[in-house]
């Protein structure tokens, strides 16, 4: 069950001109479910994209990247669920380029213009018969079929949607939808995010904005450690709002272009933890003034991937030197343990190398039996800070990689 989310409506998600979305059904891995998704875009649109970082990345991650160097710019996006084509070797490959190929006869372009995208089991070849037999019949719909059809364990679609003015005069859209619930963890994890909006941004300027806001939203996140093989997420500027380019940083627009879609990609990437496979609680650590935000974000991590401190979650156990052993072997250097204080909400739970005097186990059990948790840490050694997200490690979580392939 889903950590306080829920399914949006039809309604509430905004099209953006100059994408159009299509979903079908191959029967990758099962029939009569939508599980191939083609969105097809404006000829005049800018892409930006970031990949896995695991080496035994997808085929179609291996292609994505390739087509992104073409210099044609790029026309479509195909994805298909129920199988990665990840650790498929050369073959894989072939495959993921039939898929662009039939997908660019059907929108009228050159296979170097189409992007794919895959999720799903690993070590098992792609149907790509079934896929390229299907690609005729997708039918058009809204962002929020499209949510659902590119879920894998996930319990519930996810999508949103964001509206603002940028600069003086003109109103841009964004609308993004996302996947994953399990292998999740930074360097991008098992999870694919798709965001559109109508604003005008050079290349370079989107690439650069594209990271950013990954570091921030899917680069944040964790539900067990695991990063996967075909994780993908990429922002595409139609160009279709009106606005004149975006196209370098001074520009007063980018920021607030970042803030519109950083905070769309943000909501994206938690509603992944809140979903995360198992999940019965959602759990925010942030640890401040460190020396520096890499800093931080080690001694976060320590904490989000630590099964103790997961379980522990879970349970609603205030088993609090968990999170203090966390800290400790999170591999800081020279870290002054005595001036480390530790929060749960707002209860302070540690200071000078040990137990609060204000603590009590009452005031902790009343946080940990919340199914939103705060987790704060202040190192009191520098100005920086990070903040990850991450969820409790359940029985759920267990049956459900088990029962996977099932």
């Amino acid at each position: 069950m889903a950590v306080n989310l829920r399914e949006k409506e039809a309604s509430e998600l905004l099209t953006v001109d100059g994408a159009q979305v299509f979903v079908g059904q191959a029967g990758v891995k099962k029939p009569d479910h939508d599980d191939l998704t083609l969105i097809v875009l404006n000829k005049t649109n800018s892409v930006g994209a970031v990949f896995t970082q695991n080496r035994f990345c997808a085929a179609p991650v291996h292609v994505a990247k390739a087509h992104l160097a073409n210099e044609n710019g790029i026309r479509a996006l195909v994805i298909n669920t129920g199988n990665a084509n990840a650790g498929t070797g050369a073959q894989g490959r072939e495959d993921a380029l039939a898929v662009c190929a039939a997908a660019a006869a059907q929108v009228g372009c050159e296979a170097e213009q189409v992007l794919p995208f895959s999720t799903g089991v690993i070590l098992e070849p792609l149907p790509v018969q079934k896929i390229v037999a299907a690609l005729p019949d997708v039918k058009p719909v809204h962002w929020n079929d499209a949510a659902r059809a590119i879920m894998t364990t996930d319990t519930l679609p996810k999508a949103a949607s964001r509206e603002a003015k940028i600069g003086s005069s003109h109103t841009v859209r964004a609308t993004g939808i996302s996947k994953g619930s399990g292998m999740i963890c930074p360097n991008m994890a098992t999870m694919l995010g798709f965001i559109v909006t109508d604003a005008k941004v050079s290349q370079p300027i989107l690439q650069m904005l594209t990271q950013e806001i990954a570091d921030a939203s899917f680069n944040s996140i964790t539900v067990d450690g695991d990063t996967s093989t075909n994780d993908s997420f990429v922002i595409i500027a139609t160009g279709k709002c009106g606005q004149s380019e975006i196209d370098n940083i001074a520009d007063p627009r980018y920021d607030q272009l970042k803030a519109l879609l950083g905070s769309l990609a943000l909501e994206l990437a938690q509603a992944i933890v809140r979903d995360g496979e198992g999940a019965t609680k959602f759990i925010t650590v942030k640890v401040e003034n460190a020396e520096s935000r890499e800093e931080a974000r080690q001694v976060a991590y320590a904490i989000a991937h630590s099964p103790l401190v997961k379980t522990a979650f879970f349970a609603s156990d205030p088993n609090l030197g968990r999170l203090l052993a966390a800290i400790g072997y999170s591999g800081v250097a020279h870290l002054d343990t005595d001036k480390v204080r530790l929060y749960l909400g707002d209860v302070l739970v540690a200071e000078h190398g040990g137990r609060a005097a204000s603590y009590t186990e009452a005031a902790g059990q009343q946080v940990m039996n919340d199914d939103e948790i705060l987790v704060r840490v202040d190192l009191q050694r520098g100005q920086a800070a990070a903040t990850i997200y991450t969820c409790d490690l359940s029985h759920g979580y267990v049956s459900i990689n088990a029962d996977y392939r099932s």
